[in-house]
Parts: C-alpha cells; sequence; structure tokens
C-alpha cells in the first residue's frame, strides 16, 4: 500500500474512532493534513475550536502564525505534514489527559510511519513529551537531537506566543533556523544511505572441464 493510501486509511479511521470520550462532544475528527512525500513533519498538541468545526489542523489564529512562520524557514503548508497528538477536540480546549493521549497514540504512530519524515518537529510540550519525556520545552527548545533515526525539533506551540507575547522572538528565531537543520538531515541521511552498500552476489564457481 502507498504513503498516500495509507494515511487516507488512517484518516477514516480517526473520522470513526470512539476509543475515549472526546468524539462524544467534538463536532470532527482532525486527521491531520500534507502530502505523502513531505520531509518535514509538524506534530502540535490537539484542535482547537476552529480545528473541530473544520477538520482541519491549525486553521485558527496559532494556524495563521504557523503559515507566518513556516515562510520564515522558507516553507510552504503545502510541503509539509501537520498532525497533532489527539484527534478530536477537548472540552474547552482543556489539556488533554493520559488516557486520551493513550487512545490517539496508534493513530499518530502509524502516520510517522507512513511518512517516514525526514524532520519532526513537535509543537508544545505534549507532542515533545513523546521524544523527550520529562523534559522542560523552556530549556530545549529549537535544539535538535536524533532519535529513532530521525532528527526530532523541539519547538514552541505558536499558541504560545499569541498568550504571552514575549515568546514571539523566540518562537521566530527556532524557525529561522529550520533550514540549517533540515539541510543537516539531509545530508545525515545522504551519508548514511552512501554507507550502505549491497551484498556483491556469489559469484557462480567455474568449474574446469576436462578434456577427456
Amino acid at each position: 500500500m502507498s504513503a498516500a493510501n495509507m494515511l487516507q486509511q488512517i484518516a477514516d479511521e480517526v473520522r470513526a474512532c470512539t476509543a475515549c470520550r472526546l468524539h462524544q462532544s467534538a463536532m470532527r475528527a482532525v486527521p491531520g493534513e500534507g502530502p505523502a512525500d513531505a520531509k518535514v513533519m509538524f506534530i502540535g498538541e490537539a484542535p482547537g475550536f476552529h480545528e473541530d468545526r473544520q477538520g482541519r489542523p491549525f486553521v485558527g489564529a496559532a494556524g495563521q502564525f504557523l503559515e507566518e512562520l513556516l515562510g520564515l524557514a522558507g516553507l510552504r503548508r503545502s510541503e509539509v505534514f501537520i498532525a497533532n497528538v489527539i484527534k478530536h477536540r477537548p472540552p474547552d480546549n482543556r489539556d488533554p489527559l493520559p488516557d486520551e493521549i493513550a487512545a490517539c497514540s496508534q493513530f499518530l504512530e502509524r502516520q510517522i510511519a507512513a511518512l517516514n519524515p525526514l524532520v519532526i518537529v513537535t509543537l508544545g510540550r505534549f507532542s515533545m513529551a513523546r521524544w523527550f519525556p520529562g523534559e522542560k520545552i523552556s530549556r530545549i527548545h529549537g535544539q535538535p537531537r536524533w532519535i529513532e533515526g530521525r532528527m526530532i525539533i523541539p519547538m514552541m506551540h505558536p499558541a504560545a506566543a499569541l498568550h504571552q507575547p514575549q515568546y514571539r522572538a523566540l518562537i521566530e528565531d527556532d524557525f529561522r533556523r529550520l533550514p540549517e537543520f533540515i539541510a543537516q538531515a539531509e545530508t545525515k541521511s545522504a551519508q548514511a544511505a552512501a554507507a550502505v552498500v549491497p551484498d556483491k552476489p556469489d559469484e557462480p564457481e567455474v568449474q574446469q572441464l576436462s578434456l577427456f
């Protein structure tokens, strides 16, 4: 099955999911969106009011700021994949609960496997916790690490700048460095691919034929 078909299948399953209580209060599921060959995947926390209405991630005020940030990084929304840890909106935009995160985790893991992105950018502490348990976003934001064979870059959620304007410049600076990080990931990936030399097929044994 192609990556595009796998992502579509996951999205269909998300829309029909009743694994946790969130589907009872949400209007629409928000599976995520983006091209199946995206090199960069952004993972936020949970859908908000506007995302719940439209069934798309990051379409509210935080989404508008995210598009500005992508522009600073020389990226377009149409070329990255955007998803959330949670696929249904929590009531009143409260934080997702551990059992809700657990119920949604299989969808996110399968999306990552289907995409196999070169770089994952986590937005906010709940997506950061998947790769950096126990860390604080204020301490490690903008510091990429190689985990499970790919570059993971923890960043503050765009909404943080809307609630606390003092974070805006900091978040913008982190996004301006994204092209540098992506280039590093591409170089390392190319080096790893070049280092894998396929085994030489065994040559058939040459037998000396007798003249008698």
